[in-house]
């Protein structure tokens, strides 16, 4: 049954609560589709069709983004995750996606002591010189309070919520399984990959509910970017920082969003815009480890234009191959080389589509070769990731999870950069260093390194060959070496003959029928059906029938081999 497999009667009232919202932003024809209607009205749960007047009127985008919101925590992250799939969502709803924020009030100090308690070992007032009742900012998974340390430091306590992982967890339960019918019962839905984005927010959500890994995050970004002097990031407090709290060194300086205040307080933007492009590209391409959210609200102009990011609950990762790719698009879109960015991106979108290649290749190679001769300074890079996603999304393609993050990072970097100076091109950064880390792969001290540890890995595998032959031949002699070929269309084939023989059996019985009845009508005497001998008339019978069954037959399999293939 349905409902069975969407989970347990202690998901029904969540559930219901969900498919009322759907249906009250416009989503009834998505919620009748998954076929959850009938069933809820059977289970007792009466839904309401109608939605107001002045939701009915909002375009689907609006309508779906204020459905998560309303929806809670677990819903407005998904449609942040959403928020970096450009590969699978138009641009309206990705706009929409990227305004989701959670209306939550801040909890009271009080119905945090306990946690605090367990957490800090004692009161919040005891362990800090100074604690701040009331919040700095409220999320949906956790809250920042003002405090200074007994060594008199500024610093910001982050907070979870209470309950809010149970909270979560349940959510992405039910949600996986919505997904899971989604893409069974919706066909059109199936291009979005709906079980994978759901897995896809699980692991981010998990990680963002691990207050401690945030700071073990920023720890190691901060050890990376070690080497850029006039890069901030706030100093993590061990002593006071489990996974439901964390400690900071408090941050003072002028916030991401508010560039009015730059120029009053003497800061160079271009310069600031220049620093920002260099730390994060340092971080993808050079580090394998960058801020994934890097928006206004994450980060802050200090003096000596100095810039600070903060709150690395979302940290994307890539792997040396991953930044090999990605160097070489990059490359490609900046150089103009139509080859090398359809060739990277026809690898990461994988084989398991059935799109043609050649046509998806031809507009990548023309989109591409649209920007030869034009000079590298008008080079718009983030949009050429957004226009090149386009292309993707329109063939159904999905790129992987975490390009998918990288090239959301990337386009909002390129966005600040042009807020704080109008001529910032993020090319004129970004090719140095692509060149210069291209570069160094192939100096003769790095093609040593991987050349010995190609060879140390081929040594270890010649060294296992003997082992792994001989347990191959012993367990051939003990006959537990099975071989198992698949083959579909030598299946069907089997299949028709094995019809064929069936029918020419019939055929042969038929005709043996006819003649012995036959053969029995010449014959005097015994009982008679109808004035006829009575087992000739029955023979003749049976024949007329079989042979009726059989035209049946043939007729039946001759309209499947017109109207499709027999499979």
């Amino acid at each position: 049954m349905l409902i069975e497999t969407l989970g347990a009667a202690r998901d029904m009232g969540r559930l219901n609560q969900i498919l009322g919202v759907l249906i009250r932003h416009g989503f009834g024809d998505s919620v009748r589709r998954l076929g959850l209607t009938e069933q809820l009205d059977k289970a007792g749960h009466a839904l309401r069709w109608d939605h107001a007047a002045d939701l009915a009127r909002l375009e689907p985008p609006v309508q779906l983004r204020l459905a998560l919101e309303e929806l809670g925590p677990t819903f407005v992250k998904f449609g942040q995750v959403l928020a970096g799939r450009a590969d699978l969502f138009g641009p309206e709803y990705i706009a929409e996606f990227e305004k989701l924020h959670s209306h939550v009030p801040a909890v009271p100090l009080e119905s945090l002591r306990e946690q605090l308690r367990e957490d800090l070992g004692g009161e919040p007032e005891m362990v800090f010189d100074r604690f701040d009742a009331e919040p700095l900012a409220a999320g949906s998974i956790a809250q920042v309070h003002g405090a200074r340390l007994k060594d008199g430091s500024e610093v910001v306590v982050k907070i979870r919520r209470p309950g809010i992982a149970d909270t979560i967890e349940a959510d992405l339960r039910l949600l996986g399984r919505l997904a899971a019918v989604a893409e069974a019962e919706i066909p059109t839905l199936r291009p979005y990959r709906p079980v994978q984005l759901v897995r896809e927010l699980a692991r981010s959500l998990r990680r963002e509910l691990d207050l401690a890994s945030e700071c073990r995050n920023a720890e190691r970004i901060g050890t990376h970017l070690a080497e850029l002097p006039w890069i901030v990031v706030p100093k993590v407090h061990w002593a006071h920082t489990r996974e439901r709290v964390n400690v900071q060194d408090r941050i003072s300086g002028i916030p991401g969003h508010e560039l009015a205040r730059l120029d009053a307080e003497g800061l160079d933007r271009q310069l600031l815009a220049r620093r920002g492009a260099q730390a994060v590209l340092k971080m993808i391409v050079q580090d394998g480890v960058f801020h994934a959210d890097p928006h206004p609200g994450n980060v802050f102009y200090l003096p000596d234009n100095r810039i600070a990011f903060i709150d690395f609950g979302m940290v994307g990762r890539l792997p040396v191959r991953r930044r090999e790719e990605l160097l070489h698009l990059l490359l490609g879109l900046v150089e103009r080389n139509p080859q090398t960015v359809a060739d990277v991106l026809l690898d990461w979108t994988g084989d398991d589509h059935s799109v043609n290649l050649t046509v998806l290749e031809g507009e990548i190679e023309a989109f591409v070769d649209q920007y030869h001769g034009t000079p590298l300074a008008q080079l718009d890079l983030g949009r050429m990731l957004a226009d090149v996603t386009a292309i993707l999304r329109e063939h159904k393609l999905a790129l992987p999870a975490d390009m998918a993050l990288l090239i959301k990072a990337f386009i909002t970097l390129e966005g600040m950069g042009r807020n704080l100076d109008p001529d910032f091109h993020m090319t004129s950064e970004a090719l140095p260093l692509l060149r210069e880390t291209l570069h160094a792969r192939y100096q003769p001290r790095e093609l040593a390194r991987r050349g010995w540890q190609t060879l140390r890995r081929t040594l270890a595998v010649a060294e296992q060959l003997p082992h792994d032959i001989s347990r191959l031949l012993r367990n051939a002699r003990r006959g537990r070496v099975h071989v198992g070929i698949e083959l579909h269309h030598l299946r069907r084939v089997g299949n028709q003959l094995d019809r064929a023989a069936n029918r020419l059996a019939m055929a042969l019985i038929i005709a043996a029928l006819v003649i012995g009845s036959s053969i029995v009508m010449t014959v005097e005497g015994g009982p008679t059906l109808f004035g006829l001998p009575a087992f000739g008339f029955l023979g003749f019978s049976a024949a007329v029938v079989c042979g009726l069954w059989l035209i049946r037959a043939i007729w039946r399999s001759s309209h499947r081999h017109d109207s499709g293939p027999d499979d």
